[in-house]
Order: structure tokens, then sequence, then C-alpha cells
């Protein structure tokens, strides 16, 4: 494949197989995974709210600071959240980078949030938030 040429296959470029294990995560699977790591945020969130540890008022910021939290840390840990592990996907670094450290998944949690970078694909269906962090998710 030359550098100008579309490439066969997601993943490609990225040096990841076609399919199975290591290759690109569907947006389907990747959206049910998000979906899944929020229910557990919210979740997470409404027991501390019941426990008096904040307000109401304040149960909308605290599922984010979870689900921020939860997505940072168990990536770090086991290179997937809750909701990845269910679906059988993981985050991996992509070209030749060493695992993705605390900060690179911070940049990439926070752009995560503001959901707008992940709607913003490449050739690969890389969100923006994988692309700056040099990450993909993948099958496991």
């Amino acid at each position: 494949m030359t550098q100008d040429s579309r490439p066969a296959y997601p993943g490609e470029r990225l040096g990841l197989p076609e399919s199975g294990p290591g290759s690109l995560a569907p947006m389907g699977r990747r959206l049910a995974a998000l979906m899944i790591d929020w229910l557990i945020a919210y979740g997470l969130a409404a027991l501390a709210q019941r426990l008096g540890l904040f307000s109401e008022r304040w149960l909308s910021t605290a599922v984010l600071v979870i689900w921020f939290a939860l997505g940072v840390l168990a990536v770090r840990l086991f290179s997937f959240t809750p909701g990845q592990l269910a679906l059988g996907l993981q985050v991996v670094s992509v070209g030749g980078r060493a695992p993705a450290g605390v900060g690179r998944l911070a940049i990439r949690g926070l752009l995560l949030a503001f959901v707008i970078p992940a709607l913003f694909t490449d050739i690969d269906g890389r969100g923006l938030h994988d692309r700056l962090s040099a990450t993909a998710v993948v099958r496991r």
C-alpha cells in the first residue's frame, strides 16, 4: 500500500489485522461499551449521592467525574474499561508508542467527554481522541 492509496480495510495503516483479536472494534460495540461505562458511573454517583456525599444538584458532575476516573484508571491498569471488558474490547497504543500513560489517557478521556472529537473519525474509524492519544480500540 502506498501513502496515497486507500487501505484495504480499517486498521491496515496501523498494522492491525483485518479481523479477529487485535482488529479495530466496530463503532457500535464501542458505543455500547461507552453506554455501559456511563451506566456504571451513574449508578456509583447515585449511590454516593444516596449516602449523602453530595447533593442532587451535583449528580451530573459526579457522573462525569466518576466516568472519567474509571476510564483513565481502568485503561491504565487493565487496558479496558468495564464496558469494554463486557464487549471484548481493549485500548492499545499504536504507531510504535509505549503503552498509554495516565497523561495520554487523561487527554483521551477529556476529549471523549466533549463527545464532538469522537465524531470526527479518520479513514480507520478512529476518533480524534484516539488519534491525538495514539491509541485504538480493538477486539480482545
